[in-house]
């Protein structure tokens, strides 16, 4: 993966860069030491690294405006970072920029449960979000996996979802309004606590944008009533063929669970012995979860029992109480993690047609045999968002090249069956350069024209989303 050559110049002018935002910035709020900057050097792409030039951690929107204003005046590109749990290498940093951090913005501004919303600074953790309505019988619905610590601010940028979106949606269906900060330091709002905004949807615009036009500072965000109750259902089948299809032939009949989620059994093999979660040894697993009165569930689980004993399942359990509930759930939650005890692996994130997932996943199979590395499947099946995880060795030479070569054939495939390059992780740098298997010049063009508007200089996230080559010459 190539990064941009740093500017000599910027290089050069760190001591003063350093010096210009601690004169600007609260004590504490810069970090220029090497050693201490090394901490951002990646994010959860971990296969690329790259200190940063230095750090700025500011408490408050103003704080952000002032670094971001310091940064523009200088000319010194800035890398927006949330939390760093990016699996696409969306906080990045390069050699000659600034990470700027919101994790010290975590306050909960307002709470609202009348119109239902909440307004938060983004730097604060997904799963805190729920933490701080749920006593009073309320959810913030996008669940990430990585929801215990990822922040909002990145679920906004790479407009994230989580195993409950066949339901309820993604972050963008979930956002009513941000204060964001430009590159040049202004201070602005969209949306607001409203369903609709007047005028042009640049709500939508923001959402997803993966730090390119400007930094979130704060959220407002659609809060729901828990539901009466829910219960998942554990499916075992002997392929992942027969898996996809089970979970197409679901959705075609109408039915809305609230999630499908797939696990391989290399996944389910490392999730059992990481949590004990009590899965079958089989190749491949659903789980479907259901919400709603008694009434309600036993209907769609009833529905959904059926479908899948046409598909001849090896085991097809039931929760029973709700710890068997938290149990199915325990080991798919950890899966990543689990993965990452046994193995190197580069997680992907395509998004497809759920009617193409039996073909997809043959083809990915053939694919890990022609590549000679083994492949862990573990997505969001309703939905189609697909998350192989390709194994490899980071200590063997040439092995990251091999494994970057099979997740673009992943990624083309995706897109030629109907989907996309991505579903929820972003493009970042990872699929940057595959842009144009699914966008034309002209369609880059115009994505890149909305950037020129709110970042004219190209100092925001360099060498993200864009090919390099097109978003280098872009830069003044």
């Amino acid at each position: 993966m190539q990064m941009p050559t740093p500017s000599a110049d910027i290089l050069a002018r760190k001591p003063e860069i350093v010096a210009r935002l601690r004169q600007v910035l609260p004590a504490g709020a810069v970090i220029g030491d090497p050693i201490e900057t090394k901490v951002y050097e990646c994010d959860a792409l971990s296969a690329y690294r790259c200190p940063p030039l230095a750090v700025v951690l500011p408490t408050s929107t103003e704080e952000t405006a002032t670094a971001l204003k310091a940064c523009f005046e200088m000319g010194v590109p800035v890398v927006p970072r949330g939390s760093g749990t990016s699996l696409a290498g969306g906080a990045l940093p390069t050699e000659d920029s600034v990470v700027l951090g919101v994790a010290r913005l975590n306050a909960v501004l307002e709470t609202d449960y009348e119109n239902r919303f909440i307004r938060v600074q983004s730097g604060r953790t997904n799963l805190s979000v729920t933490g701080a309505v749920e006593q009073n019988g309320y959810f913030y619905a996008p669940d990430p996996s990585s929801q215990l610590a990822c922040a909002i601010a990145g679920n906004i940028a790479m407009n994230s979802g989580g195993a409950h979106c066949l339901k309820y949606g993604v972050t963008t269906n979930n956002l009513l309004g941000v204060k964001m900060v430009t590159m040049a330091g202004e201070i602005i709002e969209i949306g607001g606590a409203h369903l609709d905004a007047a005028g042009y949807d640049l709500l939508g615009l923001i959402c997803g944008s993966e730090g390119q036009l400007g930094v979130v500072t704060e959220a407002t965000l659609r809060i729901l009533a828990k539901p009466e109750g829910a219960r998942p259902v554990l499916i075992g089948f002997d392929s992942n063929e027969v898996a996809g299809a089970c979970v197409s032939d679901i959705i075609r009949a109408g039915v809305l669970p609230v999630a499908i989620e797939f696990m391989d059994r290399p996944v389910i093999r490392a999730a059992e012995k990481f949590t004990h979660a009590g899965y079958p040894d089989v190749e491949a697993l659903l789980i479907i979860e259901v919400e709603g009165s008694e009434a309600e569930i036993a209907e769609q689980l009833g529905k959904i029992t059926e479908i899948a004993r046409r598909h001849n399942p090896v085991e097809l359990r039931e929760s029973q109480s709700a710890e068997e509930s938290a149990n199915i759930w325990k080991g798919r939650k950890a899966a990543f993690g689990a993965m990452g005890q046994i193995n190197d692996y580069m997680c992907l994130d395509g998004t497809i047609p759920v009617s193409q997932l039996p073909k997809v996943l043959k083809r990915i199979t053939e694919l890990s045999g022609q590549y000679g590395l083994d492949v862990g499947n573990v997505f969001h099946a309703g939905d189609g968002n697909m998350h192989p995880l390709i194994l490899y060795d980071a200590n063997k030479p040439g092995d990251l090249e091999l494994c970057e070569a099979m997740g673009a054939d992943i990624l083309k495939l995706c897109v030629e069956v109907g989907g996309c390059l991505t579903g929820e992780h972003g493009v970042g740098v990872e699929k940057r350069e595959l842009m144009h298997s699914q966008f034309s010049a002209d369609d880059l063009d115009i994505q890149m024209a909305v950037k020129d508007v709110f970042d004219p200089k190209w100092l925001l996230n360099p060498a993200k989303v864009f090919p390099l080559n097109a978003s280098e010459s872009r830069r003044q």
